[in-house]
């Protein structure tokens, strides 16, 4: 008998009573719905088993690897990067940092094109870094307007022409640059408004592209050297509205000396013209008193020439407020008394050196409303005055604003 025939009891696994054999027929055919369904029938209505894969001798090792079709990666926020617009972007660049700036500029094409866009780079501090040359000059090419850069040390390779510049504030007191590299800045700028070369190597070429800066405000050239008295004048010639002018302990002959009180601009309110011994007489005051008129911080340490026959051309000036005579050792004491009552605008005065210890209280005593001596260091035309803040406190603003890119060592 065949095992379809076979009562279901003889089946193995199944206990249940023998039907009719006029039933048999329809619990063949009555599909999976009902629970006496044969074994043989129910494994042919199920899916056909996976046998595992019969590998050939020698090929033991054998496998298939099976790749994964790649899903994009959708943002839970449902917000990409890519599709944000420059100007949000330039948003968030700007709360940046310089060094995490400088990061991002490396992401991409155009994350780097929006990490140098000018309006990041209004005002930078590149002050401590090593080898400035490579950032000043990528720094230049951004289009900056306020760059302090003092104590640089930039290579002569390391430099080349940016072109024009947009600079109106510059720093670069104490720098080590050669002259040409100098010069390639200095050339490039015609909106200069406040510079600072304070000990720097100049040339007549770098003093004549001074005088293309019309609008300049304040200037220091204190210890420079490297140009001539004739581009010194025509400089000053040109820079009519020059308000701050710092030509200290600069390498200066008499001739020198003379094109600046004869060629100074009227608008002139503060100037320092120390340093300068034999080199600066009473008649040079004369000509500067009617030229600058106006003139509120005056000082003239150092010029062993001057005596007490300069005060009454110095009470000329109706508004002179700080006058430093440091060092002046032919101006006696007794006429030091009588300053306070010839200048009454007088606040400041500084003696340093020719008046004793033992001296300063009296004469303190005879100009009460004047403080003497208080400020030993001059702050005409200079970025960062020095000593107006604690030692300990490191003073990083410039003409007294904070560059908002700085280098953090």
């Amino acid at each position: 008998m065949s095992e379809a025939s076979c009562p279901l009891q003889e089946l193995p696994c199944l206990n249940v009573q023998n039907p009719p054999r006029s039933k048999r027929k329809s619990w063949l055919s009555g599909g999976l719905g009902s629970e006496s369904t044969p074994t043989e029938l129910l494994l042919q209505r199920s899916p056909r088993p996976k046998h595992p894969r019969l590998l050939s001798r020698g090929k033991e090792n054998d496998f298939v690897l099976a790749r994964r079709s790649r899903r994009r990666k959708q943002s839970s926020s449902g917000v990409s990067w890519d599709h944000l617009p420059d100007e949000l972007l330039l948003r968030i660049y700007f709360c940046l940092p310089l060094q995490d700036l400088l990061r991002v500029s490396a992401v991409c094409k155009r994350w780097n094109r929006l990490a140098f866009d000018e309006s990041l780079w209004h005002s930078v501090d590149l002050e401590g870094l090593t080898h400035t040359g490579p950032a000043l000059q990528r720094v230049l090419k951004t289009g900056v307007r306020r760059l302090r850069c003092p104590r640089a040390f930039v290579e002569e390779l390391e430099f080349t022409e940016p072109g024009p510049l947009r600079l109106v504030e510059l720093d670069l007191s104490s720098s080590i640059m050669p002259t040409s590299a100098l010069q390639s800045i200095i050339c490039g700028c015609r909106q200069l408004q406040y510079l600072s070369l304070e000990a720097l190597q100049l040339s007549d070429s770098i003093i004549s592209c001074l005088a293309k800066n019309c609008s300049l405000l304040q200037l220091n050239l204190s210890g420079c050297s490297g140009f001539s008295a004739a581009a010194l004048a025509d400089m000053l010639g040109s820079c009519c509205s020059l308000e701050q002018l710092n030509v200290s302990w600069c390498s200066f002959s008499r001739e020198h000396v003379q094109s600046v009180v004869n060629h100074l601009s009227p608008s002139v309110t503060a100037l320092n013209l120390s340093g300068y011994r034999e080199s600066l007489t009473l008649d040079d005051v004369k000509v500067l008193v009617e030229r600058c008129p106006d003139i509120q911080t005056l000082d003239l340490s150092d010029s062993t020439l001057l005596m007490a026959d300069s005060f009454p051309v110095l009470k000329q000036l109706k508004n002179l407020r700080h006058l430093s005579l440091s060092r002046c050792y032919h101006i006696h004491l007794a006429a030091l008394s009588d300053l306070g009552k010839m200048l009454p605008s007088l606040s400041f005065l500084d003696v340093f050196s020719f008046v004793q210890d033992s001296q300063l209280a009296a004469l303190k005593k005879d100009m009460p409303h004047v403080s003497i001596n208080s400020r030993p260091f001059s702050s005409v035309a200079r970025p960062t005055p020095a000593g107006r803040i604690g030692a300990s406190q490191l003073d990083q603003t410039m003409w007294n604003r904070q560059c908002r890119l700085r280098v953090r060592l």
